[in-house]
């Protein structure tokens, strides 16, 4: 891959018209292809040569290596140049979709993304959006006109909404200024492309500091709620960890931190929200970050403590088979290293699709109160004791929690490496991680799989 020693940015196609321009650029000390589509030159109306632009920046990015880094601000195609804006826009669509796993694509939404613009930042691999910024497919008044709901920019499109309600955006900053840092924070944590190795990152942590602090967060009632966040920062270097897509889904945590320097991808289930179980938009939101760590050489380290997925008819009729297999294919792909932490519940279906032993990882790590089963002891009992007298269930739900709801009895079949106290924990991983720096699995040639998207 080609390395500029930049001191000003180096324009590309400097002098096409349109909304668009592109560089190459310094951006916090990593070089990057830079799109600008400014708002303020008619609304950032996309004519055949502003989504030329846009394709030049992602091609150059795809073949020099550099992360593409979009500021999005536009109206939609152009509509006084006819079909040749749409034509254009398809070119750029597909030239962002040929840089999806060679080069990081993040894109910041700082104006409008609507229509065909909003699609593209769809395709990106994360999306930065500041507060005065919204993105939609269809505007309000289209949706006034076939559903008859009224509703203004923000309210269907705005960063809010989608942070909370569509996943869209990763993280959503106050302006472009701080949008821009936090893409910056975000690079910190990727390579320039897939072929490169995350940078390491100098830290004073020591790997073998003790984390009893990581145990003390567990509440001592095993329905007891408490914030797997406090958990990851008593685990990771100097305790910092950077969250994306923290309001959406947020039943699950995805973030990134580093240990002994590395960058590693954290999937982690949030007692906090809704218990912690699976549910259709925290699989997807799991299953995309997992696919991403894994296209850009990023190890994986799962926190397991679920009771299992949302049950509901509501969730099933919208597809919680298709959408929690989303999790499970993910993982089944991932290749880097992958180590997983059962802190307290992993039960039924979601054992497995949280990176159980048998899905391939690397190491499966268990603390000793750690519950490994089908259903807890009340579910059980609720299942095989409904005959039974009050006084008979107890006592079966006693001597069930005392012979299956333990570790030990997985670890004894080979389905946990090691049970482990909470304060070797993040020994234990930067260890595992150390030892898994150079690991190498050989893949299948096939032209692509098939994920149940």
């Amino acid at each position: 891959m080609t390395s500029f020693g930049l001191r000003s940015p180096l324009p590309i196609r400097a002098h096409v018209p349109g909304a668009a321009r592109v560089d190459v650029r310094d951006l916090g000390g990593r070089t990057v292809v830079w799109l600008d589509i400014d708002a303020a030159q008619r609304k950032g109306a996309l004519s055949s040569d502003a989504s030329s632009m846009i394709e030049a920046a992602a091609v150059t990015a795809a073949t020099k290596g550099f992360p593409l880094i979009a500021v999005m601000g536009s109206s939609g195609a152009d509509i006084s140049e006819g079909f040749s804006a749409l034509h254009g826009w398809g070119r750029a669509a597909k030239a962002l979709t040929d840089c999806s796993g060679i080069v990081p694509t993040i894109m910041i939404v700082n104006g409008p993304a609507v229509s065909g613009p909003a699609l593209l930042i769809g395709i990106a691999d994360h999306v930065v959006m500041t507060e005065a910024a919204y993105a939609f497919v269809s505007g309000p008044s289209m949706v006034a006109e076939f559903t008859g709901v009224v509703m203004d920019n923000d309210e269907l499109g705005g960063a809010a909404s989608h942070a909370r309600y569509t996943g869209a955006a990763s993280v959503v900053a106050p302006d472009l200024a701080g949008a821009v840092a936090a893409v910056e924070q975000l690079l910190a944590y990727l390579p320039n492309n897939n072929d490169e190795e995350p940078p390491v990152r100098a830290t004073d942590d020591d790997k073998d500091r003790l984390t009893p602090e990581a145990g003390d967060v567990i509440p001592p009632t095993s329905t007891g709620s408490y914030d797997v966040r406090n958990v990851i920062r008593a685990l990771a270097d100097d305790g910092e960890l950077f969250e994306l897509r923290a309001r959406w889904a947020a039943n699950v945590v995805t973030a990134f931190a580093t240990f002994g320097g590395r960058p590693v991808g954290i999937v982690a289930n949030q007692p906090l929200a809704l218990a912690g179980t699976l549910d259709i938009p925290a699989s997807q939101k799991a299953a995309r970050f997992v696919s991403f760590c894994d296209a850009f050489n990023l190890a994986l380290l799962t926190l397991v403590d679920t009771p299992g997925f949302y049950p509901g008819k509501d969730l099933e009729w919208r597809g919680m088979i298709r959408h929690g297999a989303q999790l499970v294919f993910a993982y089944g792909r991932a290749t880097v290293p992958r180590i997983c932490v059962v802190l307290r519940k992993s039960y039924g279906g979601a054992y497995i699709v949280m990176d159980s032993k048998r899905m391939g990882n690397d190491l499966c790590l268990a603390w000793p109160w750690a519950e490994l089963a089908v259903m807890g002891a009340g579910q059980a009992a609720a299942v095989l004791q409904r005959r039974a007298t009050p006084e008979q269930r107890a006592a079966f739900e006693l001597d069930y929690a005392e012979r299956l709801l333990n570790p030990y009895v997985a670890a004894e079949r080979g389905y946990i490496d090691g049970v482990i106290d909470p304060a070797d924990t993040r020994r234990e991983i930067c260890r595992a991680f150390d030892i898994l720096v150079d690991k190498r699995e050989i893949i299948r040639s096939r032209k692509h799989d098939n994920s149940p998207l």
